[in-house]
């Protein structure tokens, strides 16, 4: 990532005149989660700078089994804010912070399933300079916390790439279970998940 893009990115977004952006996370009803080393919060437009410079990271994108984009700063802006408000009944986002006031990356619960009470959750540290230190394992942890003790959801699972092993150990961590490999497209994962009440 280049460091000098940011406030480039910042003032290019400041001078598009941009529209107000709201984002109804259905998850974040009464105000921001707090753990003990990070805070998430709601999508703010104002982060979607360094979301932009995340998602065109190539280190970043091998990590979250996707590819780097490959599109201009304006055009995802535009297509950022359709998926997040197209996806806004099934999916919760979180913007985190360190307890700095810092973006250093971001979190979701998507796949929510409101009969099966389930739902997949996804995470990427995108400042590097958190990574080792406990921020994501906490983002995981409050998230969890947060879900069993506020709702009446009973299962969280994920998917991480099998050769991931930082990943699949902070997951063990914070209490997931390996349940199964799974291979889709063309990339080897590990099925994990946790329960509320296991049997």
């Amino acid at each position: 990532m280049k460091k000098n893009w940011l406030p480039q990115l910042m003032k290019l977004l400041e001078n598009m005149n941009e529209e107000k952006f709201t984002y109804n996370n259905i998850l974040l009803n009464k105000g921001d989660i707090t753990g003990k080393k990070i805070t998430l919060k709601n999508k703010n437009i104002n982060d979607f700078a360094k979301d932009y410079l995340w998602r065109t990271d190539p280190e970043l994108a091998t990590l979250d089994a996707s590819y780097p984009l490959e599109m201009s700063f304006k055009s995802f802006i535009k297509a950022y804010k359709s998926e997040i408000k197209k996806s806004e009944k099934n999916t919760a986002r979180f913007s985190i912070f360190s307890n700095d006031d810092k973006h250093i990356g971001n979190s979701m619960f998507y796949n929510i399933n409101h009969f099966s009470k389930s739902m997949e959750l996804g995470i990427m540290i995108g400042d590097k300079n958190y990574w080792g230190k406990g921020y994501g394992s906490d983002t995981v942890k409050t998230m969890i916390d947060h879900i069993f003790s506020e709702t009446d959801f009973g299962k969280i699972y994920l998917h991480t790439l099998k050769w991931n092993v930082r990943a699949k150990f902070s997951f063990k961590k914070s209490g997931f279970a390996k349940i199964r490999e799974v291979s889709r497209d063309g990339k080897q994962f590990i099925y994990m998940e946790i329960s509320k009440n296991p049997i």
